[in-house]
């Protein structure tokens, strides 16, 4: 049974909670591994459509890398799929969501940027301080960062190691959606709702195009790439589901197949 993070399954969404909050759900190898362990049973589910990643408490969604932990001299490792099952997860065509309770700094902000939709409570706080204790954010947040909001902001924010509070974080363009704490859950269950009434086939092909097409200079080349999950799609039941509910003037409903 996991100890440093709770999983529970609601209709088609996964929800992940990190739940190690006496140190602000900072996490160690063994919580990275049970992380890792529930993202691949969330990507694996055919049944399970969107996850939820979030932190146990009210002070925190993550505070990144356990220091104390690693200053110990405890052992060190670290999941093919990266700090928290997800930083590394290149291959996850499924929607995963952040609600960011608190504070999200170093690789707890990692997390948050490896999502696809951020919503954030009020008292949100987001940081890549590494660099002010000699480390820098190799969880993939110098990297996704500046594509996500763009060099200046994100050099702003890499170069000095400052905290952006939630208001800030959606000028930015980091979240999507600031709201009161007792609400974050609920709106995130609402973005998840919205995904749901998609065909889940059309999710993961937006997804999975719009993301790897990042990697390619211009849009005529990024268009021009065969992506599996649009080849899935197009041979998909839901791909005949969705025009014939709309000429019958009903909901579609969605197979994932």
């Amino acid at each position: 049974m996991a100890e440093f993070c709770k999983v529970e399954r609601d209709g088609r969404v996964t929800i992940v909670t990190i739940n190690r909050p006496e140190v602000m759900n900072a996490l160690h190898p063994p919580a990275n591994d049970e992380l890792a362990a529930a993202f691949d049973e969330f990507v694996a589910d055919p049944d399970q459509w969107v996850a939820i990643i979030t932190g146990a408490g009210e002070r925190a969604f993550s505070a990144g890398n356990d220091l104390k932990y690693q200053a110990s001299g405890g052992k060190m490792w670290s999941p093919d799929s990266g700090f928290a099952g997800l930083t590394a997860r290149h291959d996850n065509a499924k929607p995963v969501i952040a609600a960011v309770n608190g504070v999200a700094m170093g690789g707890g902000f990692e997390i948050a940027l490896a999502c696809d939709i951020i919503v954030a409570s009020e008292n949100a706080i987001f940081a890549l301080p590494e660099p002010r204790v000699g480390l820098a954010a190799l969880a993939g947040g110098i990297h996704r960062l500046p594509r996500q909001i763009g060099l200046k902001p994100a050099m702003g924010m890499l170069l000095t190691g400052r905290r952006v509070p939630a208001d800030e974080a959606v000028r930015l363009g980091i979240a999507n959606e600031v709201v009161p704490a007792d609400q974050l859950m609920k709106a995130a269950r609402g973005w998840a709702e919205q995904i749901l009434e998609c065909a889940p086939l059309s999710v993961r092909a937006s997804k999975a195009a719009a993301t790897r097409g990042l990697a390619f200079a211009g849009v005529e080349e990024a268009m021009a790439q065969r992506y599996d999950e649009i080849v899935a799609m197009y041979g998909s039941e839901d791909f005949i589901e969705g025009p014939r509910a709309f000429a019958e003037k009903r909901s579609p409903k969605w197979k994932g197949k």
